[in-house]
């Protein structure tokens, strides 16, 4: 199984607002850089669209380490909750919704296709890879400024 390592951040500006989202993939020495936005999205979309895009990316199983400054996205896989959510018809607590239901939902099927590690990284704190997407994210949301 090929090894893949997984970088992505979202910005928003504005929550709601313009955004966008960054990704970097590597595989080997090999690296791919992928970006887009949305004119009115948040940013906890931004996010989650992020590591979507990138694992949409992967034509075959793969083992993958996936680096988010995001902890909705890192603790939502790592902890379970996202599937729990889906179980209970997108409910995240008795009486409030999942927001993110399609994404989630695409996310799910996705990380059932690869042996994903999740590893949370401190967002804005010199991570070269975090910070490269953070700029990938923002020029992208700029786009629809």
């Amino acid at each position: 199984m090929k090894k893949v390592e997984i970088f992505t951040d979202g910005a928003c500006k504005g929550n709601p607002g313009p955004g966008g989202w960054g990704s970097i993939l590597r595989y080997k020495e090999t690296e791919k850089e992928i970006s887009g936005g949305e004119a009115n999205t948040t940013n906890n979309r931004m996010e989650l669209t992020a590591v979507i895009k990138a694992l949409e990316l992967l034509k075959e199983s793969c083992e993958v380490v996936l680096y988010t400054d995001s902890q909705y996205v890192a603790n939502a896989i790592k902890l379970g909750w996202a599937k729990k959510w889906k179980a209970n018809g997108w409910m995240r607590y008795k009486k409030e919704k999942d927001l993110n239901p399609e994404l989630w939902d695409k996310l799910l099927s996705l990380l059932d296709k690869h042996e994903v590690e999740v590893i949370w990284v401190k967002g804005h704190a010199g991570h070269p890879e975090n910070e490269r997407c953070d700029k990938l994210a923002v020029q992208a949301a700029e786009k629809y400024m």
